[in-house]
């Protein structure tokens, strides 16, 4: 199955899927007053955007694909390298069901105590897009013939 399939597929299940809750009181912003929340924290990167995606917005910088903002929540690609930080303050990684079964995305859920303070957060922003760049590259190179 094509990557875009299988990334609508995802999408599609996010809204049912992620459990509520999340960062105390961001948890009820409206989606779109959390989203330029986010968006604001993060504005002293270059060419951040978030796009509309299947009920979620997914957070870019350039064409890398390092975010998923979701019912108050907002989730960072990781590493094995980097999972450890978000785990360490007990955070969990972003999961969904498909065809009965959950599966886990390597997206974990920011610290409420970093999505509050806009260099922090910029700091592991930073980390997630070279993360998510690196995944790109390893992909592009599996794909060579």
């Amino acid at each position: 199955m094509p990557a875009i399939f299988r990334l609508k597929s995802i999408f599609n299940r996010l809204r049912q899927t992620c459990p509520g809750g999340g960062l105390g009181y961001l948890s009820g912003m409206a989606d779109d007053s959390f989203k330029e929340f986010v968006l604001d924290q993060l504005s002293t990167l270059p060419d951040v955007r978030a796009r509309a995606m299947f009920g979620a917005h997914g957070l870019y910088q350039a064409e890398n694909f390092f975010g998923i903002l979701d019912e108050g929540r907002l989730f960072f690609k990781t590493d094995a390298a980097t999972e450890k930080e978000y785990t360490a303050r007990g955070m969990e990684p972003f999961t969904y069901e498909s065809r009965g079964k959950t599966l886990t995305m390597s997206y974990h859920e920011v610290p409420p105590e970093i999505l509050e303070q806009p260099p922090e957060l910029v700091a592991w922003a930073r980390r997630a897009i070279a993360v998510a760049a690196a995944a790109k590259k390893k992909k592009a190179v599996r794909r060579r013939p």
